[in-house]
């Protein structure tokens, strides 16, 4: 029993417009990073869904660096809020003004 790719390609929309939602209302840099994470899983499914279909293992290659690029997004990100965290005390967008004068 065959799951079809319509299936996986709403469930990679479904996933991938929480992730625009979490990045948009949300104010916490931790949350907007989760969302990130969210939309670059989504576009895994969907890479690893149009693989599955047209039997291509390139495709799965791909998935596989996204996932690695992803990971060091997440290390690199989380180094920058722990650093913004020791020095204002806060994680929250609105409040973060390092780049003003």
């Amino acid at each position: 029993m065959m799951i079809p790719i319509q299936d996986f390609l709403l469930l990679g929309a479904l996933r991938f417009g929480l992730g625009v939602i979490g990045v948009i209302l949300r104010r916490n840099v931790l949350i907007v990073l989760m969302s990130i994470e969210l939309m670059l899983n989504a576009a895994n499914l969907t890479l690893v869904a149009f693989g599955r279909a047209r039997h291509d293992p390139h495709a799965h290659a791909f998935a596989f660096l996204v996932m690695a690029v992803a990971a060091a997004e997440a290390a690199v990100g989380l180094a920058i809020v722990v650093g913004i965290f020791r020095n204002r005390r806060s994680v929250n967008l609105d409040e973060l003004t390092l780049m003003k004068h």
